[in-house]
């Protein structure tokens, strides 16, 4: 690759970048069904044709801000600090509750497309098909490494806990769009995983989590 290409490469990345932010903002000062691409289009200085060249649609919009916020849960998961306990997977969901309270312009936009994952058509059932298939094999391969070094029970089935998680994760962020923010994520986080401590834990005991 040439550096005039690579130079076109990265501008059109950025582009891309500051278009996914300005449309986040968009969506949750003003609502999804009341912004239009050419709010969007002047936010980031584009014009119409220039923003559908990166996204056709505003569906396409909040897919890939979606897909984002998956990819960059996932960089920050790998960055989690060794696990010298076996409570290292139910800290890594306590932490990315707490970044998404931080978020909550992002919790608005995941819960609508959790609406239109329903469609088995539509390309957010693809995406959230993903999604789940790989945080329930990331979480489970962290659990059966707990396992594998004595340190949670092996007679669990942790990818049952696994999906059971997200669950809890998916449907707090649900119940906080609907309550408007009247619910603690954090909290109530914190409560069922603690209550999950002595149940995996090959010790029994019950264990305190908090946020770093």
């Amino acid at each position: 690759m040439t550096s005039g290409a690579r130079g076109s490469y990265s501008s059109g990345r950025d582009r891309r970048e500051r278009i996914l932010d300005a449309a986040t903002r968009r969506f949750a000062d003003g609502g999804y069904a009341q912004t239009s691409l050419a709010d969007i289009a002047r936010d980031v200085d584009v014009t119409g044709p220039g923003l559908k060249h990166h996204f056709p649609s505003k569906e396409h919009l909040l897919l890939a801000i979606a897909e984002r916020r998956f990819v960059r849960a996932r960089g920050t998961a790998s960055e989690e600090p060794a696990d010298v306990d076996g409570l290292g997977t139910l800290r890594l969901m306590l932490h990315q509750t707490a970044i998404r309270a931080q978020q909550p312009e992002l919790i608005e936009i995941f819960v609508q497309v959790v609406g239109l994952a329903a469609d088995p058509h539509g390309p957010a059932h693809e995406l959230f098909a993903e999604r789940y298939a790989v945080v329930v094999d990331d979480l489970t391969v962290r659990f059966r490494a707990a396992v594998a070094r004595g340190l949670l029970r092996s007679d669990i089935d942790y990818e049952a806990i696994s999906r059971s998680l997200i669950a809890l994760s998916d449907g707090l962020q649900i119940q906080w769009v609907l309550t408007r923010g009247g619910i603690d994520m954090v909290g109530m986080m914190t409560d069922h995983l603690e209550r999950l401590t002595p149940v995996i834990l090959v010790s029994g005991a019950q264990v305190s989590l908090s946020v770093e």
